[in-house]
């Protein structure tokens, strides 16, 4: 497998928007693409030879990075793809002198706590209400790691 990660732009959003209403029951919005953008987040697409495969936002305050989204495309899902991306993403935060790593999570999602569970992210937290869902709200488990 040949993987390349290359700057997300904006000629990219409506694959990636596409693949976010089909990855997730809330996703996020077009505007909130282009708002990554525009403010400068590390957006990413994650390419397997020449087909894009998963994509990601994050973003650096000093010395800590934070994960907004990472997301692997629906059939590519179980390759190791999201662990591979991820490890770009730490890599890329420890370049801008990154020292700590954080994301939410959601409790239902077991695959991604399965995922930065292994990269080495543990629990330090929990947002009450932080995501809906179609029960109402959903908490998010806030993880960090050192990098």
């Amino acid at each position: 497998m040949t993987f390349r990660f290359v700057p997300m732009e904006e000629g990219d959003l409506d694959w990636v928007t596409a693949q976010e209403a089909n990855l997730h029951a809330f996703p996020w919005t077009r505007r909130n693409f282009t708002d990554s953008l525009a403010s400068g987040h590390f957006c990413r697409l994650m390419y397997d030879g020449a087909s894009p495969v998963a994509y990601a936002v994050a973003f650096m305050v000093l010395d800590e990075a934070h994960l907004l989204n990472i997301s692997v495309t629906d059939g590519e899902q179980g390759r190791g793809l999201g662990c591979r991306l991820l490890e770009f993403l730490m890599d890329e935060a420890r370049h801008n002198d990154g020292r700590r790593f954080f994301l939410e999570v959601r409790p239902s999602n077991a695959r991604a706590l399965a995922l930065y569970r292994r990269a080495g992210f543990v629990e330090i937290g929990r947002r009450t209400g932080y995501y809906p869902s179609s029960g109402g709200r959903e908490d998010a488990i806030v993880m960090s790691c050192s990098l």
